[in-house]
């Protein structure tokens, strides 16, 4: 048995829901029992085969609405593995620290070829926080308190998460003194990211080795379902950029959230009009259980 969860950025109507159902009946995939996870924003419809011609068949179907499709079995995950940067905020940590060096322009260019995957993670990484050199430390709690905002929906879905059994872990191509105040707010039970190193309070341009990067989070993944002893089936891995596919691939419930063309072609599911509830409702949670 799978589920269909359609979730509506605007509003799902009964017209909608009903379409639904008949492109599914179409695509031969035996649709039945419709549950709803919130009026008017999220339902799931049950169906009985082909899975691969239910995404297709309803993907770009409906304005604003995301599809996610899945086995019904073990969809309340037990482990959230998460990327920080434009995932659990809304900014990429670098490019605005950039900004207080004046070169956010050259920096963030980088920063977008690295998350389409045209350029080695580690490398650009090293590139760009060497042209940092000599900033000021302080323009790190600056940029935190200015401009690093939390994802709508981060907190939500840790919290009701975490209060339904789950681990959560942050793991972040990005720098601890951001992540480690971020993961703290939001309520992450580890945090793991890079860290800068600074001496006579500036960026002496370089970071600890090894870097954070794909690989690193993929270990973390993994090494966390053997540490919980979980199979891949209840976990999940969100992330945006090219240095999220790998642990994405691993999960149970891989998903591309807002996310670079690369990652949204590969990833199990794709979450391109909501905010991060839209995890919880492809659970299987309804509002009324959720953790503001």
């Amino acid at each position: 048995m799978f589920i269909v969860t359609l979730i509506a950025a605007d509003r799902l109507s009964a017209g909608d829901i009903s379409s639904a159902q008949d492109k599914l009946r179409d695509a031969g995939c035996a649709p039945g029992e419709v549950t709803e996870l919130e009026g008017g924003r999220a339902v799931d419809i049950a169906f009985a085969e082909r899975a691969d011609q239910a995404r297709a068949a309803l993907e770009g179907a409906f304005g604003r609405v995301d599809i996610v499709v899945q086995p019904a079995a073990d969809r309340r995950k037990r482990l959230l593995v998460a990327d920080m940067d434009s995932t659990m905020i809304t900014v990429e940590c670098i490019d605005e620290l950039a900004d207080y060096a004046g070169i956010k322009p050259q920096i963030a260019e980088v920063t977008e070829r690295a998350m389409r995957g045209e350029l080695d993670f580690a490398a650009a990484l090293d590139a760009r926080v060497a042209l940092l050199k000599g900033l000021g430390a302080d323009a790190i709690d600056r940029c935190l308190a200015e401009r690093v905002q939390l994802m709508p929906g981060a907190r939500a879905l840790v919290r009701t998460m975490k209060a339904q059994g789950a681990t959560t872990i942050l793991v972040s191509g990005g720098f601890t003194r951001f992540a480690q105040p971020v993961g703290e707010q939001i309520g992450f039970d580890r945090v793991i990211a890079n860290e800068l190193l600074i001496e006579a309070a500036a960026l002496t341009g370089m970071v600890t080795k090894p870097i954070v990067d794909s690989a690193t989070k993929e270990t973390v993944l993994l090494g966390a379902m053997a540490e919980l002893s979980l199979d891949a089936s209840a976990t999940m891995a969100v992330g945006d950029g090219a240095n999220d596919l790998a642990m994405i691939k691993q999960a149970g419930l891989g998903v591309a959230y807002h996310a670079k063309p690369i990652v949204a072609a590969a990833a199990g599911a794709r979450i391109d009009h909501n905010d991060l509830t839209a995890l919880l409702y492809a659970q299987g949670i309804p509002r009324g259980e959720w953790i503001d």
